[in-house]
């Protein structure tokens, strides 16, 4: 299964993207292969809160957290007529072993008062690793961004 942008996200990554409020941010998480869902259930969730009180579950290994992704760029390319939406590559750090299964990104409208019922699943792809247990763990974005609308 190839990377997907949940329904509630096409048409709004870029803005999204743009982080347009005072306090909004884009987050990323990781999902366990264990009871993992489609892509096409995946694609129907509007919020994190809804994607989670599915079967899906969110990872727990020890030294998992969610990450605010950095160096969000949003580039306007008239030339070729498409917008491409770009991050630092995520990493995290474990130290228990989990199977992962899927990565997914989220906008975050208020970090201030962070609450998953808030938040709005943009961005799925395929994350397979079987037991990690130590060392980094590095999501590797696209050299052209995570995200392209044409």
């Amino acid at each position: 299964m190839a990377a997907i942008v949940a329904n509630v996200g096409l048409g709004k990554v870029a803005r999204y993207a743009d982080l347009p409020l005072t306090n909004d941010i884009l987050v990323y998480g990781l999902l366990v292969t264990a009871g993992l869902v489609s892509a096409a259930t995946l694609k129907d969730y509007t919020t994190v809160s809804g994607m989670l009180a599915g079967a899906s579950d969110e990872a727990t290994f020890t030294g998992y957290a969610r990450v605010t992704a950095t160096s969000v760029t949003v580039t306007i390319d008239q030339a070729n007529d498409r917008t491409d939406v770009d991050t630092a590559d995520p990493q995290w750090s474990p130290t228990s072993a989990q199977a992962l299964g899927k990565l997914f990104l989220c906008y975050e409208p208020d970090s201030t008062a962070p609450a998953d019922a808030n938040k709005v699943p943009l961005f799925y792809d395929d994350f397979s690793l079987t037991t990690p247990t130590s060392g980094t763990v590095t999501y590797q974005v696209a050299a052209s961004g995570f995200f392209r609308a044409s």
